[in-house]
This record gives structure tokens, sequence and C-alpha cells, in this order.
């Protein structure tokens, strides 16, 4: 009998999955990967994948590693999807496949199965990231199987399925969306979302954040502090990097920060429309913005941003483990060496505001930039430095006018 690691998460589409995977005679341990999912008993979701027959129910807790290792690299990047959307699902698949092929080593499995459909783009994270750590591993994708989308055409004959052998679900009607948290954001989607002319803003029922009309009517101050490009310090306190994400999401949602509704590309070819809130994630987006404006230098800075899109679409994709991934990881830990500094904000009504920014690693020189008299700048220079830099316009201009 082939023993098999299933990605767990206790709702509709995996219970339906741990049964089928038994009938089919694999020996199954449930895996449920804790990402801060908000509102759900973790002890219960495991107790229930052993009452439907998983040999074993393990919890793994990658909450710190989720937001130390996954999310902050990202963030050094200032990585945003398509300009937009700061990929907290994406960022956390990779991680799921890791742990999970991490427990196949440890209970001698040699399949990996996940409840992914084969029109999105998390079976390609789960799967290109399971590959790249251990190829002999073995993906289960049982939606991408003819015989099991035959069996269970809809969400009627997945809630039969459960009824017959007791296994107990939430819903039994469909919800006008879906949606999937962890502590970075929540992304709500499928449903009455798939329609144009819904407002996504009013049909979703936010889970981490109030609308601007309802954030309170004063401004709230935050203050957030670098180093080396990584979040250490919120209003002077220092936390670990789960508990600052966590408390930055209790002050950016009171104050209705970090909404977005968007139209993206999937990697599959298709588009599909996502409203997601990510309250913490923009402050820090944010915050850590304003800091590399003082302590970064113009070309770097530049060649940075230059590259981000590309890692936000190796994210999206699920390329985090990938020979270029490294050699871009490996890059921005040198090049956010200097990004070190505080910066206070302050939040009104989904409203980020920068009050003041300091860093001892500042390039900034007012003196310099001033307009008044003073500083190492002689403004004369700059006759010199036109002269060389208009050479070639003048040459081109004498030659082809455009007059």
């Amino acid at each position: 009998m082939k023993k098999c690691v299933l990605a767990y998460s206790g709702g509709l589409d995996t219970s339906v999955i741990l049964g089928w995977l038994i009938e089919q005679g694999y020996e199954v341990v449930a895996v449920y990967v804790d990402l801060g999912q908000p509102c759900e008993d973790r002890e219960a979701t495991l107790q229930k994948a052993r009452d439907c027959g998983a040999v074993k129910a393990l919890l793994v807790d990658a909450r710190e590693e989720l937001c130390r290792d996954f999310a902050f690299p990202t963030l050094q990047w200032q990585a945003r999807y398509e300009g937009t959307y700061l990929l907290g699902t994406s960022i956390a698949r990779p991680l799921i496949s890791r742990v999970c092929v991490d427990i196949c080593h440890a209970e001698g499995a040699t399949v990996f199965a996940h409840g992914a459909t084969g029109k999105g783009n998390d079976q390609c994270r789960f799967q290109l990231a399971a590959e790249a750590i251990d190829p002999t591993i073995e993906l289960l994708a049982p939606w991408r199987i003819a015989a099991f989308r035959e069996r269970f055409p809809g969400r009627k004959e997945l809630i039969e399925f459960c009824a017959a052998r007791a296994i107990p679900v939430k819903a039994s009607k469909e919800k006008p969306y879906s949606s999937d948290e962890n502590c970075l954001h929540t992304s709500y989607e499928a449903g009455l979302l798939e329609e144009l002319d819904t407002d996504g803003y009013a049909l979703v029922d936010f889970g981490m954040s109030v609308s601007p009309q309802e954030a309170p009517d004063e401004p709230e101050t935050v203050r957030i502090e670098f180093a080396a490009g990584l979040p250490v310090r919120l209003n002077g306190s220092e936390l670990p990097p789960h508990e600052l994400v966590l408390a930055l999401n209790d002050i950016g949602g009171r104050n209705g920060i970090g909404r977005i509704d968007i139209l993206e590309n999937r990697l599959v070819g298709m588009k599909s429309r996502g409203v997601y809130e990510a309250p913490g994630m923009t402050l820090l987006y944010e915050a850590h913005r304003l800091v590399e404006q003082l302590t970064l230098d113009r070309d770097l800075v530049h060649l940075r941003d230059r590259l981000s899109p590309e890692v936000a679409e190796l994210v999206y994709y699920g390329f985090w483990y990938s020979a270029k991934m490294d050699a871009l990881l490996a890059f921005i830990r040198e090049a956010q060496r200097p990004v070190s500094g505080e910066v206070e904000l302050s939040l009104y009504k989904g409203n980020i505001l920068v009050k003041s920014r300091a860093s001892r690693e500042s390039l900034y020189d007012a003196a310099i930039a001033s307009m008044e008299g003073g500083g190492s700048y002689d403004q004369t220079d700059a006759e010199g430095f036109l002269r060389i830099l208009g050479l070639p316009l003048r040459v081109q201009g004498t030659v082809r006018p455009r007059r």
C-alpha cells in the first residue's frame, strides 16, 4: 500500500480528496500547515482528518518562516505581480510544498497530493516547488484526473460524498465567492466575483479590514523601523516577523488600509478577477520604500525596479525554488544592507501619509539639495556637464534637423 502525504485544510475539497485517496488504496498522512489562518480550530481539523481515516494528522506551525523567509525577501524586492498584487497566496504555496515533502521523507511516503484545481495557479506552485526539492516524489492532483472530475462534477456531489461517509462539512450551499487566508492576506475570488459588474468591495465580507469610509475620523500614527531592509521594530518595540505582521494587520485594518480589486493574468493563460486585503503588508511595502528613498543609490534602485517584475512573476508562477530566484535573493540581500532606518506614517481612511523618516545610512544632504546658496555643489559645474551630455544631440541636430 502506497503512503501519501495530503496538504489538508479540512475544507470540502480536501475532505473529499482524503476519503477518495483512501478508496484508491492509499495510506494518507494529512498535514495542516499553519500559516496563520484565522478562525480555525486546529485540533478539530486534525481530529476530523483522523476520523475520516487518515493514518496520521499532523500540524506544522510555519507562520514565522512564512513571514521571515518568504514574505520579507519579497518585500525587499518591492515585488508586486502586475504592479498591484502583493503575492500573499503565491508566497505560501512553496512553503506548504516544502513542509509536505519533508514529511514525505520522515514518514516514508512516495506521493504528495493537493487539492488545487487544474485551472488555477496553485497547481503550478505546489508541483514546481515539490519537484525542485525532490524530483522522486510523485505529485497527485485529483482535480486533474478525469475519473475524479466525472465522479465529482460539482459541489453537490462533493457534499453527498461527505454526507454518505459522515464527514462533517460546514457549508451545504454555494457561497457567493471563495476565500483563502493566511497571516499575510485574504483573497476572495470565484462565484459572483466572476461577474465584472459585481461591486467586489460591496459584496465581500472582509475579515482583516474595515472600509475606508468606516475607518476612524482621526488619523493614527505608526512608526516602523528597518534593519538591512527587514522590518524589526513597531512603535519602538522589537517584534519577531510574524507578530510584527499581525500587529500591523490590526493597525492597518482598523484604518481601512490594503484592499484591492484586480483582474490578473494567470500562468495558465486566462484572466481571473481577485479581491484582496493585506493591511499589514501594504504598510510594510510603503514604509520600506520610504526608507529606501533615503538610503539607496539611484542606479541600484533603478536596477532593482527593473528586476522586481521578474521576481514577482517567479513567485506568482511558482518558481521560488529555481536557480534564477536563488541568485536574485542573494542579490537583494546584498543590495539591502544599507536599508536601515525609521519611518513614521499617518494613517487616515485608507490613505498612508509619511510624517517623517530618518536613517544613519541616509544619503540625503540638505545642504547640497537646498535651493539656497551653500553646500558642496557648485552650479557652475553643470555648464560643462550639460555640454558633454548634450554632445550627441547637437551632432544629430546638425545632421538631421528637426525643425
